[in-house]
């Protein structure tokens, strides 16, 4: 056989291999994974109300080293959704880790009615497991988040979560080799993060400190203490928030004072923001409500990252980092504001420092960086009004007075005691007064649902056992529903409201926009995957958020996480 032709068949058999890989993407994953060390670090950030078109929208204004960074270097899913229907922070936080939907790892809103107690439950308070700071639980008086009210403990832990996540598997797969860690200014931004097996710590406003519970430590670590002994609040005492560019630089350089934002006493709703003396009632809280509550998060991550001596071995180590700021400056000052600007331009300096930082430690080359959001964001009502949208709030406090409820009442021989406790978006019945009535459930929810429906700002309120009956016709709205229930937690009736309608009352508290939606604003995250050897890519066919975790397992060859119901993402591999 003459030369040529032998090099005709080699070719021959090369091409068939390759195609037989790519008809095989399984095929092709296992080959990526075994021909390669699993990176040192993972990194998993996650942008608190980072809606994703948000990231590249200032990035004429940003910098080499941050989102750019990501955005150059990375795999880029355009078009990325959460798949449930109730976007709060909890939920997408959990989902991101578990690789479930909120029906398989339960943790399906911020707050629910737990059924043996009749009182509404935060969703990872656990009174077994307080805190290790005393008197480091919420101050009441200075917190903006009405969901945090609901604690009944200081006590935190994973408990609630029913499934595991990535960090969990990771550990397992190690044989807990692995170092597992989450931060996060809140609570239910580290804790899902670092799982079962991991470690996590939150900022608490009431001490102005970086706390954790009795779940993962008897005493805090040395360096913990010392960190939070040197008060690292305090340079931030007296100080402002101040536009970091020339105002003229700025996208919304002309809407610095809009009457839809939520002024703050003092710290108003034009730069610059004062944060006040450190000893301030509103002082921490406004610190969050500020690109400062991230610089803070990288601040102690820069330490976890120093003594823990993460990323320095042959085994691979996972760090959640969660910045919140997003979300508090997107409900008091709304996502199209100079305030989110600002934020965002300073965030992308915030990641640029971490990315460097872990490079001189790890070494990106080594680090697996993966970043996402819990949720995205709606704009304000009064801000779509000018562009000739029918947008507005909601107020369910005046549901109970209208005809059609009292109807109900009457009909069913109950008083005001038929609906036990709305907290958006579930509708609880009093099942109790139902059964003492001898009334079918499924039929008070059928009528209530109905009646619900029609009331302005409604788009759809579905019931729970109709749902479970397959008695709903199936769309992409209530599939996002059902992805969202779950029989022991999830309310009677699920409330979705109409397109850039929501409720903006925060316990008393006006802000500008709130999220917790099916709608496509609230679903649209990030996706990106960047470091360890990945190629640039930009995809453009639409993902979920729960095929981020079953891809980082195949990519360290541990087993998926126990509810995942995602797949995994082959262009990360590729």
């Amino acid at each position: 056989m003459s030369v040529p032709s032998v090099r005709i068949i080699r070719v021959i058999l090369l091409t068939a291999c390759v195609c037989f890989a790519a008809a095989d993407p399984s095929r092709a994953i296992a080959q990526a994974t075994s021909d390669k060390a699993p990176p040192k670090l993972i990194l998993q950030i996650t942008v608190d109300q980072l809606r994703g078109d948000l990231a590249r929208r200032y990035l004429q204004n940003m910098g080499p080293g941050g989102f750019r960074y990501l955005l150059d270097n990375g795999v880029i899913y355009e078009n990325a959704h959460h798949a449930h229907a109730n976007t709060e922070t909890i939920v997408g936080h959990t989902t991101l880790a578990t690789g479930a939907y909120p029906s398989a790892h339960g943790l399906i809103g911020n707050v629910w009615l737990d059924r043996a107690t009749g009182e509404m439950k935060y969703n990872i308070e656990d009174a077994r497991y307080p805190l290790l700071t005393a008197g480091a639980d919420v101050d009441k008086a200075t917190e903006i988040d009405p969901t945090q009210r609901v604690a009944r403990t200081e006590g935190r832990s994973p408990a609630a979560m029913l499934t595991s996540t990535f960090s969990d598997e990771l550990a397992i797969h190690t044989v807990r080799g692995a170092k597992v860690f989450g931060v996060s200014i809140k609570d239910r931004g580290a804790v899902p993060m670092a799982g079962h097996a991991g470690k996590a710590f939150w900022f608490s406003k009431a001490s102005g400190q970086f706390v954790s519970s009795r779940y993962y430590y008897e005493r805090y670590p040395e360096w913990v203490t010392t960190f939070n002994k040197s008060n690292p609040t305090q340079r931030y005492a007296n100080q402002h928030w101040q536009l970091l560019l020339d105002r003229g630089e700025y996208h919304f350089a002309d809407l610095d004072d809009v009457p839809w934002e939520t002024e703050l006493g003092e710290y108003g709703r034009v730069f610059p923001h004062p944060y006040g003396p450190g000893d301030g009632k509103m002082f921490t809280t406004l610190l969050t409500i500020s690109p400062a509550g991230d610089e803070l998060t990288l601040d102690f991550a820069k330490q976890l990252i120093e003594h823990e001596a993460i990323g320095v071995d042959e085994v691979t180590d996972y760090l959640s980092l969660s910045f919140s700021s997003t979300d508090y400056v997107g409900h008091v000052f709304g996502p199209s504001s100079l305030e989110m600007e600002d934020n965002l331009l300073r965030l992308d300096r915030t990641l640029a420092d971490l990315f460097s930082y872990v490079d001189s430690k790890v070494g990106l080359n080594n680090t697996l960086i993966v970043l996402s959001a819990d949720h995205g964001g709606p704009e304000v009502p009064a801000q779509l009004r000018q562009l000739g949208f029918e947008a507005d709030y909601v107020d369910p406090s005046s549901w109970d007075k209208q005809p059609g409820i009292a109807r109900l009442k009457k009909q069913f021989g109950v008083g005001d005691e038929l609906i036990e406790k709305f907290f958006a978006p579930y509708v609880y019945l009093n099942r109790e007064v139902i059964r003492e009535r001898g009334l079918d459930q499924a039929a008070v929810e059928r009528a209530v649902a109905e009646e619900i429906t029609k009331f302005a700002g409604v788009a759809l309120a579905v019931s729970s056992t109709a749902l479970m009956q397959g008695q709903i016709a199936e769309t992409p709205l209530t599939r996002s529903i059902l992805h969202s229930h779950n029989p022991r937690r999830s309310g009677d009736l699920f409330v979705v409201f109409e397109p850039h309608c929501f409720i903006n009352d925060f316990d008393g508290l006006t802000v500008a926009a709130t999220h917790g939606s099916p709608w496509r604003y609230d679903t649209y995250v990030p996706i990106m995957f960047a470091g360890a050897g990945i190629q640039p890519q930009r995809v453009l066919r639409k993902v979920w958020t729960i095929d981020v975790a079953p891809t980082l397992a195949a990519l360290v060859g541990a087993k998926p996480p126990s509810g995942a119901s995602g797949e995994i993402l082959q262009e990360v591999f590729d």
